[in-house]
């Protein structure tokens, strides 16, 4: 089995104990992390290796989502970028907690996060992958319409586009380069055959996220003799956190109890009040 290392973005803010929490279980299973950045970042773990992320794509190329100000669509076209111009990585979110080291027999590395949708928060794709091309030639091409989209949405942005109003990426709707492309494209280039069950990614859903986060969620119950990674879901499980117990984990739940396993203070890296953090904002986060 090849040994892979682990690559990141972080576009702005310190890291809070959650990000500190998932980089350090990486390292702590053996695993290489590189973290891109734009700029100094605090709070990194020693041991992480600092990348420019001007070296993947350059700063000028960052693309916010209009709407919500999300750095989301930076972090699809970043990620997939990063898979065809770096050998023997795997993306992984910031928010992504490694339960055992990252690796592939065929290069494929994605998973099922609900009946319907493949996500991209843990992601490795061969460098002849058709599904890694169609990927960087859509995100190259902000003003193309996506075939993923819903028949109502496609026909009002190609009857926009013929009226010469063609809409950028920035203006689509949310997630134009996140799962439902993934999800697509896969399908389309019938390699969603390699992806992986949700108990290996993404154990515990969306839906029971709060889990994670409470005392008596009993999170552990959805885990697997066969699960890799757990996904914390970024942006919503810090403001539960956050507004549920003032930015700092219950000792008693998983989250809690990780960051006691890998020696994470979360006191000295809280999830402040209004913080403006602008992560990788990874492809679940709505």
């Amino acid at each position: 089995m090849r040994e892979y290392q682990i690559g990141m973005l972080w576009i702005d803010g310190s890291l809070t104990f959650l990000e500190q929490l998932c980089i350090k279980s990486f390292l702590d299973v053996g695993q290489h992390v590189r973290l891109y950045t734009y700029g100094p970042v605090a709070n990194v773990p020693d041991g992480v290796e600092l990348c420019d992320a001007r070296d993947v794509l350059p700063e000028d190329e960052i693309i916010l989502h209009n709407r919500t100000g999300s750095p989301a669509l930076h972090s699809d076209k970043f990620r997939v970028q990063m898979l065809a111009q770096e050998q023997d990585i795997i993306w992984a979110d910031t928010d992504a907690y490694c339960v055992k080291p990252f690796t592939t027999e065929n290069g494929h590395l994605h998973g099922w996060l609900a009946p319907h949708e493949i996500n991209g928060g843990v992601l490795a794709l061969p460098k002849d992958s058709p599904t890694l091309f169609d990927l960087i030639d859509y995100t190259n091409d902000p003003y193309r319409i996506p075939h993923w989209f819903p028949a109502k949405i496609r026909n009002t942005l190609i009857r926009d586009a013929m009226a010469g109003n063609r809409k950028h990426a920035s203006d689509m709707p949310w997630g134009v380069w996140g799962p439902r492309a993934l999800t697509w494209l896969l399908l389309q280039n019938n390699e969603a055959r390699f992806s992986q069950p949700q108990d290996v990614l993404y154990p515990v859903s969306y839906k029971a996220r709060r889990h994670m986060a409470r005392a008596s969620g009993n999170a552990e119950q959805f885990l697997t003799e066969n699960t890799m990674s757990i996904h914390f879901y970024g942006r919503r499980m810090r403001a539960f956190i956050r507004n549920r117990f003032d930015g700092v984990p219950h000792p008693d739940s998983l989250v809690g109890k990780l960051a006691e396993k890998h020696g994470i203070d979360p006191h000295a890296a809280p999830i402040l009040p209004n913080a403006q953090i602008k992560e990788e904002a990874p492809q679940d986060d709505g």
